[in-house]
């Protein structure tokens, strides 16, 4: 568990959960999903005396579940917010190798196998945010080291450069905003390799055989887009709530920030939603479009064998009847029956290739 106080424009680590919030900033607790059963009578006692409520069982089992799906929750005292963050590559590859997957084997689908998501919770108080975050997550520690570096270090206290969050829930949207800047960057990554795909399928004469690791990425955007419903509907919620009931110690202009940043976060969600949707839309035509080259190129080969067929089929006709046991027919006797016989024959292949080539049934390309 780590703490830290924000107060008069800056930030410090504290050893221990202070006897009362301070009167111009909140604390800040942070802790592993996996600490949170040991802390939790510690946990209790900071919301109790800094939050001024302890928090419901029921809102603790919700914080203890790593695969609880972004939701809103609020109670007279505090809000939680739970939001899912994309898992880091190292968790990710250590999830793919417990089942046995292997991302070099499918390398097109690099970018699908990175959506592995991990709940991040918050527990918003008018002077208290505590959050529960995976073992070794980034999102709270690179804050921390955000901060620091903007700071200019002192006996244990960091003076601010005015860029320090003025409450719990600037804290809480500023967190969520960093995780869902993580979605818009995968979205870059998706639609390229998305591109790659689609100039494969399009691409003429193509015979594509990867239809198995296709049907993983439809799979893969379905779940993104689930995933991102469910987090705009969460921060629409908290946004709703904030604009109804807004925090009483704040001013004017704080509360004003909030409902922009609040707006801001949710903007960002409806845009990676609509990235998605559009990318599963390219890739259900492109692969239309692909069956449709497909069953023209079959349809250009069925006409050519057609046509080919057509100036057979009268060369087989004369070869037949001169193969008819008469004892007398014309020119079968004849010693330059052969030749007639024979150019009759290239005459009418000429001919009819001819026609069928003016008539654009051999080409190879279709028009």
């Amino acid at each position: 568990m780590q703490i830290v106080e924000f107060t008069g424009g800056s930030l410090r680590f504290l050893e221990s959960v202070p006897a009362r919030p301070p009167a111009d900033g909140f604390v800040w607790i942070f802790l592993d999903r996996e600490n949170l059963r040991e802390a939790l009578p510690t946990l209790q006692a900071a919301a109790h005396r800094l939050g001024g409520s302890a928090l419901l069982d029921l809102h603790v089992k919700d914080l203890e579940n790593a695969t609880h799906p972004s939701h809103y929750d609020f109670t007279s005292v505090y809000d939680l917010v739970i939001f899912r963050r994309l898992a880091t590559p190292d968790e990710v590859d250590r999830e793919l190798e417990a089942n046995g997957t292997a991302v070099r084997a499918v390398p097109a689908l690099a970018s699908f196998y990175r959506i592995r998501t991990r709940a991040v919770s918050f527990v918003v108080c008018d002077r208290l945010l505590v959050s529960v975050h995976p073992a070794a997550c980034l999102t709270a520690r690179s804050f921390i080291s955000r901060y620091l570096s903007d700071v200019v270090q002192g006996e244990g206290v960091a003076a601010n450069r005015s860029r320090l969050p003025a409450n719990p829930a600037d804290l809480m949207l500023r967190m969520v905003n960093v995780m869902v800047d993580g979605y818009l960057e995968l979205r870059k990554q998706l639609s390229t390799e998305l591109d790659q795909w689609q100039q494969e399928l399009l691409r003429p004469g193509s015979d594509f055989r990867g239809w198995g690791g296709l049907m993983v990425a439809r799979r893969e955007l379905h779940l993104l887009e689930d995933l991102c419903e469910e987090q705009n509907d969460a921060m629409q919620e908290w946004l709703d709530t904030a604009r109804e009931t807004p925090p009483p110690n704040l001013s004017q202009a704080e509360r004003d920030g909030l409902v922009a940043r609040a707006r801001d976060v949710v903007e960002h969600i409806q845009r990676v939603v609509h990235q998605v949707r559009r990318m599963e839309e390219g890739a259900e035509s492109v692969v239309q479009i692909h069956f449709s080259a497909q069953s023209n190129r079959t349809n250009n080969i069925m006409r050519t064998l057609t046509a080919l067929t057509a100036i057979f089929l009268p060369l087989n006709l004369i070869t037949g009847i001169f193969g008819m046991n008469f004892a007398s027919m014309p020119l079968l006797r004849d010693p330059i029956g052969f030749w007639v016989a024979v150019g009759g024959m290239v005459v009418i292949a000429l001919s009819l290739g001819l026609v069928f080539w003016r008539k654009h049934y051999l080409e190879r390309s279709s028009r």
